[in-house]
């Protein structure tokens, strides 16, 4: 898609829990956005997933929407509760990991940043952790059929951790390009003392990678290291690539450090398409009550469009990303603010406040 053509064609996928508030919050400030800087609007594909694919399909991800994904652009994504289900629907691949296998969405991009206005633990933190998506210690994603988990006896149980130097590779290249838009500095995470050949090929991969980055600022660090840096230093990292399972735990780490888990961006993507889909989870205990934070799914969102607008050279695109993202930092620094993040307003409440500034800045 050129600047001329501004026609999008999104999937939207409510999910469960607080799935349907936030992704209707977000729907609502990307179209306000897009109407600010003069992009044609969205055509909006809706598609079930969860309990709503259950009720209609039998399938918590039918095939039918896997299939209507194959000639969309991008999707957004609320959170799924893959533990409510009953048993026959819990035995495959949650929705959210069907989705990133079948369409191969290997990198998953975690923002970390603190506004101005929401306490945080770690106030000058502005990191983004690209974690590979397609294999690593994860074990439902390193077989060709079937989990990579196995027990040989009642009393033991074996996990197989895959690398390849192919996702290696893509997953640095990722990592860089990123950092050369940012503060140029890239660090290697890993734990190759005790994992010297499944972490070691990780570092030392990543590293032939940084050599055709010349300006880009290089090091590495163990993985427990690295989450103590994380709280006690961390100004000092810019872009953070590491494999599938310590990239979970240290975006989860760094969402609370920048302030909560509600405010946690992320993107899946490949090289030709993407999912806006929050860190953090369904939250059935609050659905349906007004309180959630539609911020990470906002915030995922201008991560989806920044995308769109790098793959497709559209520079309308980065112009609605970022007044979404001026506007959310707005409404903070105005004190306004959902209860995860001490303050008082709803989810629709924060939504509007949003909305509003989106067409003032």
């Amino acid at each position: 898609m050129s600047d001329s053509e501004t026609r999008l064609r999104l999937g939207l996928i409510e999910g469960d829990g607080i799935g349907p508030e936030v992704v209707r919050a977000t729907r609502a400030v990307v179209d306000d956005a897009f109407q600010v800087v003069g992009l044609d609007p969205i055509e909006w594909v809706t598609l079930p997933i969860g309990h709503t694919a259950i009720a209609e399909f039998g399938d918590p991800m039918p095939e039918q929407t896997l299939k209507t994904l194959e000639g969309l652009d991008a999707w957004i994504m609320g959170p799924h509760d893959s533990a409510s289900y009953a048993p026959e629907h819990r035995t495959g691949l949650p929705p959210a990991g069907a989705v990133r296998k079948r369409f191969d969405l290997f990198a998953n991009i975690r923002w970390a940043r603190a506004h101005e206005g929401v306490r945080a633990v770690a106030p000058d933190m502005d990191l983004i952790i690209v974690r590979e998506n397609s294999e690593g210690l994860y074990a439902d994603r390193n077989m060709h059929g079937g989990s990579g988990e196995f027990s040989p006896t009642s009393d033991v149980a074996l996990a197989v951790g895959v690398f390849t130097r192919t996702a290696i590779e893509r997953i640095a290249h990722q990592a860089f390009k990123i950092a050369t838009r940012r503060r140029k500095k890239v660090t290697i995470v890993h734990k190759a003392n005790v994992l010297p050949r499944t972490m070691g090929l990780f570092r030392d991969v990543c590293y032939e990678v940084a050599e055709e980055y010349p300006d880009v600022e290089v090091n590495d660090e163990h993985v427990d290291a690295m989450a103590a840096l994380l709280v006690r230093t961390p100004a000092d990292f810019d872009v953070i690539v590491t494999e599938n399972l310590f990239g979970d735990i240290l975006s989860d780490l760094a969402g609370e450090l920048s302030g909560s888990i509600g405010m946690a961006a992320s993107l899946n993507s490949s090289d030709s398409q993407a999912m806006a889909q929050a860190v953090h989870g369904a939250a059935p205990m609050i659905a349906g009550h007004n309180r959630a934070n539609p911020m990470a799914l906002q915030l995922s969102a201008v991560g989806m469009l920044r995308w769109l607008g790098t793959r497709d050279s559209h520079s309308a695109l980065y112009r609605a990303a970022d007044r979404i993202e001026h506007a959310i930092a707005d409404t903070l620094r105005a004190g306004v603010a959902t209860s995860d993040l001490g303050g008082l307003a709803s989810t629709t409440e924060f939504t509007e406040q949003v909305r509003a500034r989106l067409h003032r800045w």
